[in-house]
């Protein structure tokens, strides 16, 4: 599965063994020591990933990262930082990145995070047209990469949409927090479940009427959540 991938990271040593290790298993690479270079390079080349560090001069990683998700440029992003606050990671997060690593990481360790992106992204790639997903009049486009209730398109960050594209897969299905945090990074030592719950609060914003009052997007307590079509939850009720 070879890739074009961006290493963007002002430490030139880092930048140096990164670099071999992606190369070493077929991606072709190039790296660039600063934020602007790094979207520069972005915008000029169809890149499938980009590491990127989020302290670096000229533009740090999540002004990049907000950059490119504002442009809906399709890439996967692993964001690389020192900064190991759960807030920092959930700020990532929250702006699109896919996935997050804190220094020191084991370079093996992040090839196998590569590998998982770059898989789940050629996945989503290859759905056929006919695995539209629906959830009463909840849509997911997994080819389209596109979201929308009750006919008008909701704007959704990578790490929301492979979410609701889990959820929607299987209506009314429970996911625990730790199956949903699985899917949207792999487990990492330094993110919570809470990286789930923020998700879903940002989802909720976006698919329900009444957020504080979800009808779609429901928590089971004591256990996570999931997805259901509002109109079989109210009919159920009234059965009752």
């Amino acid at each position: 599965m070879c890739a074009n991938v961006i290493v963007a990271e002002d430490d030139a040593k880092q930048a140096e063994l990164v670099r071999r290790y992606l190369e070493r298993e077929g991606h072709a690479v190039t790296v660039v020591s600063d934020g602007l270079a790094a979207l520069e390079q972005a915008r000029q080349g169809a890149p499938d990933l980009i590491v990127l560090d989020v302290m670096m001069p000229r533009a740090d990683g999540l002004d990049v990262l907000r950059v490119l998700r504002s442009e809906q440029r399709e890439l996967a992003v692993l964001m690389l930082t020192a900064r190991a606050t759960e807030d920092d990671l959930l700020l990532g997060l929250d702006l699109g990145a896919d996935d997050y690593m804190t220094k020191p990481y084991s370079p093996r360790e992040l090839m196998a995070r590569v590998r998982t992106l770059l898989r789940r992204t050629r996945r989503d790639g290859d759905r056929a047209e006919g695995d539209v997903l629906r959830v009463g009049t909840l849509v997911v486009d997994p080819v389209r990469h596109e979201v929308a209730v009750d006919g008008t398109g909701v704007e959704c960050t990578p790490g929301e949409f492979r979410l609701l594209t889990a959820m929607a897969a299987e209506p009314e299905r429970v996911f625990t927090r730790e199956q949903l945090l699985a899917e949207l990074h792999g487990f990492d030592r330094y993110i919570s479940s809470r990286t789930v719950d923020v998700h879903i609060m940002n989802l909720r914003k976006k698919i329900e009427r009444a957020p504080r009052r979800p009808v779609r997007l429901l928590t089971v307590f004591g256990v996570g959540y999931k997805l259901m079509d509002p109109l079989k939850g109210a009919a159920r009720a009234s059965a009752r």
